[in-house]
């Protein structure tokens, strides 16, 4: 299954992901780009896995911009291909452009707004995931000093109203420092 396929939605499923974004808690928030941005600079390790897959140890590098306007994660050792992948966030207006390579496959690219709840960060946009439109998530979780990046799907014709997990990697300080 692949998240990241570059297909167009309907302008109906538009409507729908404004309508469910309207639904989220108050408590949740569109949250300023370069505060998740700088939360999430730094160098971590732990592990990761698909869905249905053994956790792999991972290594992961995030550099946040000067100006906070973009962050680039680097994912090395354990990832589908030998080669690193690496993804680049970057602010523009009030939305959150994704590009996404490994250096094997084509890049992708989406389109993510970015909501704060407590101590944690959401990126929902839609997308095509194996011939069927989506909203995506990529949650940002606080956990054992570092983070939890869970990256889920919800299919929206789909009776079923919950995010499925697709990935999930864990984010700890690597060497006792993030």
């Amino acid at each position: 299954m692949n998240i990241f396929t570059v297909k167009t939605i309907s302008n109906s499923f538009k409507y729908l992901l404004l309508a469910w974004s309207l639904l989220l808690p108050a408590a949740a928030t569109e949250m300023p780009f370069a505060d998740w941005c700088h939360a999430l600079a730094g160098n971590w390790q732990g592990s990761g896995a698909r869905s249905g897959e053994l956790p792999k140890a991972i290594t992961t590098q995030a550099i946040c911009s000067a100006d906070g306007a973009q962050l680039i994660i680097s994912v090395s050792q354990g990832v589908r291909y030998a080669s690193s992948e690496t993804w680049w966030f970057r602010r523009q207006g009030d939305k959150v452009m994704l590009t996404f390579f490994d250096g094997v496959t084509e890049d992708k690219g989406r389109e993510f707004s970015l909501y704060r709840r407590g101590d944690s960060y959401s990126l929902l946009g839609e997308g095509v995931i194996t011939d069927r439109p989506a909203l995506i998530q990529l949650l940002f979780e606080p956990k054992d000093g570092g983070w939890q990046w869970l990256q889920q799907s919800q299919f929206l014709d789909d009776e079923v109203e919950r995010y499925q997990l697709y990935r999930g990697m864990s984010l700890l300080p690597l060497n006792g420092g993030g």
